[in-house]
Formats: C-alpha cells, sequence, structure tokens
C-alpha cells in the first residue's frame, strides 16, 4: 500500500513525520546518539530486518541527518555519523523521551537517565520560549502562519479558524 508523502505539507510537523515515517527511524537516531555507528551494531541493538535497517539508513542519509563513512575497504563497510541536522535532532529524542518518562514508565521507574556532563546532575527535556524562557503549554501559546505557509490556503475556512484569522484585529500576513 503506498504510503501519502506529507513533504510539501506546510507543517514542520507533518514534514517531520514524513521522514521518520515509521517506528523504526527515531530509533536509530536514537542509536546513534547512543554512540552506535556501525550497520552490524544497529542491527544487533534494534532486532530489526537487514533489509529494514539499510532502507531506514539511506532515508536518514538522503536526508541529510547521517552520512555514511568507508572505515574498512576490504570488503567496503560504512559507518554512519550524525550531521549537524541529525545532531539537531536530539531535542525531539529527548522531548519524546521526557513524555514517556511521565506517562509511560511502570513502577521501576523511568529506563535511562539523562545525566547533563557540565552541571553533574540528571536532567530531562523541557521545552521554553526562546525569549523569556517560561515553559511553553499549548494553552499558551497561538499558532500563526509562517512566511512559508502558502498565501492560497490562508482563505480556506478551517485554515482562518486554526490560525484564528477571523478574530477582532486578526489579519492574513499577507495584509498586514
Amino acid at each position: 500500500m503506498r504510503r501519502t508523502s506529507f513533504a510539501n505539507w506546510p507543517c514542520s510537523v507533518a514534514r517531520t513525520v514524513d521522514l521518520l515515517g515509521d517506528w523504526w527511524t527515531p530509533l536509530v537516531l536514537r542509536d546513534a546518539f547512543y554512540g552506535i555507528r556501525r550497520f552490524d551494531d544497529f542491527q544487533q541493538e534494534l532486532g530489526i530486518a537487514r533489509t529494514t535497517l539499510a532502507e531506514r539508513l539511506r532515508r536518514l542519509v538522503d536526508a541529510g541527518l547521517l552520512e555514511k563513512q568507508v572505515y574498512e575497504t576490504q570488503p567496503v563497510r560504512h559507518e554512519y555519523l550524525l550531521t549537524e541536522a541529525g545532531r539537531d535532532f536530539y531535542g525531539v529524542i529527548l522531548a519524546m523521551t521526557a513524555w514517556g518518562d511521565k506517562w509511560l514508565a511502570d513502577d521501576a521507574g523511568v529506563p535511562v537517565t539523562t545525566h547533563h556532563d557540565t552541571c553533574g546532575h540528571d536532567t530531562h527535556a523541557e521545552v521554553v520560549c526562546a525569549r523569556c524562557k517560561e515553559p511553553l503549554a499549548w494553552e499558551d501559546v497561538t499558532p500563526r502562519p509562517g512566511p512559508g505557509y502558502p498565501p492560497k490556503l490562508l482563505s480556506r475556512p478551517a485554515v482562518r479558524r486554526r490560525f484564528r484569522l477571523d478574530g477582532p484585529g486578526e489579519q492574513a500576513p499577507s495584509a498586514r
């Protein structure tokens, strides 16, 4: 069955989901953050089928999150290193971990802790405002169309409701 592509949707969540594609891809990235670099090590740690792993690694290389480097020439073998874009995905992994620790941990406690070497304490991810550093909660923020949002979609009633463009004093960005 062919899956719907979200790559061109005007939504960063949809585009990220399109890149991830399935549950194996974030686990491959998680293991890359744990220091795993080689195909056989990924395969052994995850218990993933070799063909599935090869496809996920290819997708992550094509998307620019991993880069493939030769580490042995006879036979040719590669390791997979996080790129700058891949390293930037760490916050997503930490956010998923924090949510899972809060809502899915069992009575034994969280399965893995995150130790911040700089300050010497165990920690967890928090989403805060980049300006004031206050925690961000969904009820305290308002989505707004950004400069990359297609202007032709702004006339749709559902889009106008989503971005609250029909309220007092609100205008579409192109009209500002």
